[in-house]
């Protein structure tokens, strides 16, 4: 729980963004007659959040709009699109399969698009094959819910090839779902003559693997969340990396008991403890500055209105936790990253659905938004720090909001993901 854009052109020459995959545009570039009447199997990720009050209405239907320009650019080059996604874990709550149908993204799609969008109640078949047959330029048809089949996750070689059996030219604008071998992510490559990024996973691509090879220096990273255990991997990659790290949220308390200190009853994955010292001491040994709060707001329950006080990290008292960084850490946060150029935000500094716990993660928010404003690059690593940007309603602040969590800390991580690994390269 610890928990548009500048343009892009400008952020990415800052950033030395070089697209190593083949785009559709390059495709459309070098072949410019190939996508009229072709069909094009669209990979988008269209697992949208759904309100909990009225069935079957989109709460956000960022991940729809943010596949558009893809859309847009194979209709308007006369192509016949058919688009593939997955929506929740249907395999894992097969009661709730009748919540999980495309229907919903793809009339949201038509609202956006201003025209029609077919949908089929099956992703292969002989349903799925007449539909295709009677396609014109320029259509656009949802397939339905890949995950409906387990040979989906399990990337069954014959599943992916009826996927792949209309299409010839295979685009994945799935960020999200990269870091997956599927059989709609990676799978279908096998069986399609053109393998190429859409625009949305080149925009990851360039902003993400540039941060990771190529960063404007100082280059910074601010680490949060509630456990050190799933962002060791990230940390120990990124301490080669940067020049700057600043680690947040519950997983520093893990670190306050790697330095010998009291922690009251706040969260200490005791396993990891040895861990944690170690990576400080790498980090020392690399010359890298490991930022960890200096105070700290706790509470005596892990409540919204619980009563809270702020304290330095050498004073936090038993039967108390720490819910969110204080502010003389948020200020020395902010000091220290006046001067970074490139900075990577991945997971909150506090419990930030809790008002009382969401100044630290705000503040972060405020400050890389300055850092934007100055000229430098800052990239929001999807996940909750996603949710604090928007919460904090400065979106348009930042230089990039990946739509990946999982899969943008594997790329940090340095990472091959499986989904843009099977594209054709540029």
């Amino acid at each position: 729980m610890f928990g548009l854009r500048r343009s892009i052109s400008s952020t990415l020459t800052t950033v030395q963004a070089r697209s190593y995959k083949k785009t559709i545009e390059q495709l459309a570039k070098e072949k410019p007659s190939l996508l009229k009447d072709a069909k094009v199997l669209v990979r988008v990720d269209f697992n949208v959040p759904f309100d909990k009050k009225e069935a079957g209405k989109i709460s956000d239907d960022t991940r729809i709009k943010e596949a558009l320009p893809t859309i847009n650019f194979l209709t308007k080059h006369g192509a016949k699109v058919m688009l593939a996604s997955h929506c929740g874990r249907p395999q894992k709550k097969p009661q709730d399969k009748d919540k999980m149908k495309m229907a919903p993204m793809a009339k949201r799609l038509s609202e956006l698009i201003g025209k029609p969008v077919t949908t089929v109640d099956d992703c292969v078949g002989p349903e799925v094959d007449a539909a295709v047959a009677k396609m014109k330029t320029g259509d656009i048809l949802m397939l339905e819910n890949a995950r409906f089949y387990k040979e989906e996750e399990k990337n069954v070689p014959e599943f992916a090839q009826k996927m792949a059996k209309n299409a010839t030219i295979y685009v994945n604008d799935a960020f999200g779902t990269a870091h997956r071998a599927h059989a709609s992510t990676e799978g279908v490559c096998k069986y399609v003559e053109h393998k190429v990024a859409g625009f949305l996973m080149e925009k990851e691509l360039k902003f993400l693997k540039s941060a990771v090879d190529k960063p404007v220096r100082p280059f910074a990273a601010i680490v949060g969340g509630a456990k050190v255990s799933t962002k060791i991997p990230v940390i120990e990659s990124l301490i080669n990396k940067c020049d700057k790290i600043f680690v947040g949220g519950g997983m520093i308390f893990t670190f306050y008991r790697a330095m010998g200190l009291k922690v009251g009853k706040s969260m200490v994955e005791e396993e990891f403890i040895p861990m944690a010292k170690d990576l400080m001491d790498k980090a020392a040994k690399k010359g890298v500055k490991f930022y960890l709060p200096t105070d700290v707001i706790i509470a005596d329950d892990f409540k919204a209105d619980a009563n809270s006080k702020t304290v330095s990290i050498k004073e936090i008292p038993d039967g108390w936790m720490g819910l969110d960084i204080g502010e003389d850490s948020l200020k020395l946060f902010k000091d220290q990253l006046a001067d970074c150029k490139t900075v990577v935000w991945n997971g909150p500094m506090g419990v930030f659905e809790f008002e009382k716990f969401a100044k630290g993660t705000f503040g972060v928010a405020h400050a890389l938004a300055d850092v934007t404003a100055r000229g430098g690059t800052t990239i929001i690593g999807g996940g909750d720090s996603v949710a604090a940007v928007n919460a904090a309603k400065l979106n348009s602040k930042m230089s990039h909001i990946s739509t990946g969590g999982g899969a943008s800390l594997e790329m940090l991580e340095g990472k091959v993901l499986p989904g843009v690994a099977a594209l054709d390269n540029a």
